[in-house]
């Protein structure tokens, strides 16, 4: 099994030394917790190996992406002089590179096009967020997230994608991204004695035996997202948010269910 570098060699240890080629891998948390940052390591790291790359945005624009690879010396710029980078911009609608409204049909195949653009081979793909697809509609998340899956896994690609919600239905429970992903990367943060603390644990990867431990990360300007040690779980960092399990009740309550 070929193995791809995330980009950030400390969470390739945990991980058996990378994510498996063709996987489909989400990485999920609150915004602000770093997993844009690691979507451009991982872009990044298939630049240095000459490698196609492709990076759907929906909730930054083309240069904003761009800028802020730079500014951790992802190598953007010249990952797309060189015609090896292809950014689809989901959001401002503009350019060749670019889709007009959220719609996964539009999605699959503005992405099948780079992929044919950037030649034959194997590409790394990632959709940044990939829940800015299902915001008004969250029960398609799951049929949403197999489609992209099933259909791109016949173009040679391996996935990175972001969800804004760790649970990303009301009913919770497998019926989201997570449920289809090879593997489940997750993003938390908390403020601790005045100070913003961001962490990642590696939830589920399949065919590989990875960590089980909690890792504290921070975001380095000029190297970007670093870990730091591991850290011993507390219950308020793997219980579900109490507006989370509302939620679950009032879903279970409309359909008749009955939750503990």
């Amino acid at each position: 099994m070929r193995r791809l570098s995330t980009g950030v060699p400390e969470l390739d240890k945990l991980i058996a030394g990378g994510i498996p080629e063709g996987f489909f891998v989400a990485l999920t948390g609150e915004p602000g917790t770093g997993k844009t940052i690691l979507c451009m390591h991982f872009v990044s790291q298939g630049l240095r190996g000459e490698e196609g790359c492709i990076y759907v945005t929906t909730e930054e624009d083309r240069s904003s992406i761009i800028n802020q690879a730079e500014q951790f010396n992802l190598g953007f710029g010249d990952g797309l002089k060189k015609g090896r980078l292809i950014i689809i911009d989901a959001l401002t609608g503009s350019g060749d590179w670019s889709i007009d409204t959220l719609d996964i049909e539009k999605l699959v195949s503005k992405i099948i096009e780079a992929k044919k653009a950037l030649g034959y081979g194997h590409a790394r793909l990632v959709i940044d967020s990939l829940s800015a697809f299902w915001l008004d509609k969250p029960s398609m998340a799951r049929r949403y997230s197999y489609s992209i899956k099933r259909i791109l896994s016949k173009w040679n690609l391996t996935i990175l994608a972001t969800s804004q919600y760790a649970i990303t239905t009301a009913d919770a429970f497998g019926f989201g991204v997570e449920h289809i992903a090879d593997g489940i990367i997750r993003f938390r943060r908390v403020v601790r004695g005045g100070i913003l603390r961001r962490y990642i644990i590696v939830e589920k990867m399949r065919q590989t035996p990875h960590s089980l431990y909690m890792y504290e990360v921070t975001i380095v300007d000029g190297k970007g997202l670093t870990l730091l040690r591991p850290t011993a779980a507390r219950v308020e960092d793997i219980a579900i948010p109490e507006n989370v399990k509302d939620m679950v009740r009032r879903s279970h309550e409309r359909t008749g269910y009955e939750v503990a």
